[in-house]
């Protein structure tokens, strides 16, 4: 049953008259009747009987009215869906992203997005990159938010922002009553991720190429977000984004000291022979728009 002779008879059955259905149609009356005998056809049953000097739906026609309209709703509908879908406004996004960026940056990039296309969906995994660039390789992630990495033959990374990773302490820490160093910071203990972390292999290797002791770990968190609470409320040092000072945290202060000061490119890396979905694609443009490389 062509879809195009339904949209010819709802017209028909709405005037009641082929005439005037040829009219609103620009097809001629001819054209128009042979769409009913193709449908009369197909059906076995009569769609019209005559009415004065119009036509009106037979049972048969009425019902086959009832179905086209039902019809002609999931097609729009269908292309309504499809649209959405093309456009980014609708889809599944399956992204990865470290805990810092996820707290601090992550928030607004969905806010956006949900502003623009509030019928996608995110599966959300939040960890260390080395674990997300694993899902990323595997296709089990579309999209990773973390350090910039060196793109090669897998990997396309682009560079939306620029980060320091500082020492950190509590406002009323005694280590700001005395003239700092290096070495003054090895006379406090530490809160610090596992030796596995990137950013913790990196402090310790500053205190190795001064040939001094590695930082005294009192708490070792696998909860990378506990590490902020635990140097506000303690007299333990970290070592963390400087976007935690920049989130308003009033009980923090930066222990300042360019040999700690690490700083890091952030990006966002797919795969370069992976399907990006047009909501994935709407989403980098938007990390992109809002952070753009500094």
């Amino acid at each position: 049953m062509d879809y195009r002779d339904l949209k010819y008879f709802e017209v028909i059955a709405e005037e009641g008259h082929v005439g005037r259905a040829a009219e609103r149609l620009y097809k001629t009356q001819p054209a128009l009747t042979k769409c009913i005998d193709r449908l009369e056809e197909q059906l076995g049953a009569p769609l019209f009987e005559r009415a004065g000097r119009g036509i009106r739906l037979t049972a048969v026609g009425a019902t086959l009215l009832a179905r086209s309209r039902q019809i002609t709703l999931m097609m729009d509908d269908t292309a309504r869906e499809i649209g959405d879908y093309a456009n980014g406004r609708a889809g599944n996004i399956r992204l990865g992203c470290i805990p810092t960026l996820a707290e601090h940056i992550l928030p607004s990039f969905c806010e956006e997005l949900l502003l623009e296309a509030n019928k996608v969906t995110i599966d959300l995994k939040v960890s260390m990159n080395d674990a997300l660039l694993e899902g990323l390789k595997t296709g089990e992630l579309d999209i990773v938010l973390g350090p910039v990495i060196q793109s090669d033959d897998v990997f396309q990374t682009e560079e939306i922002m620029h980060d320091q990773m500082v020492v950190m302490a509590s406002a009323h820490h005694p280590v700001f009553k005395r003239k700092c160093t290096l070495r003054t910071l090895l006379d406090y203990h530490w809160v610090l991720p596992a030796q596995s972390v990137l950013s913790r292999q990196w402090l310790d290797n500053v205190f190795d190429r001064h040939h001094l002791a590695r930082p005294t770990v009192q708490i070792t968190p696998t909860v990378l977000n506990m590490i902020m609470p635990l140097i506000e409320r303690t007299n333990l040092l970290g070592f963390a984004s400087k976007l935690n000072l920049d989130a308003g945290r009033g009980n923090l202060r930066e222990v300042v000291l360019k040999e700690t000061t690490m700083l890091r490119r952030m990006g966002v890396t797919y795969r370069r022979d992976m399907y990006l979905s047009p909501a994935a694609q709407r989403l980098i443009a938007i990390i992109k728009r809002r952070y753009g490389a500094e």
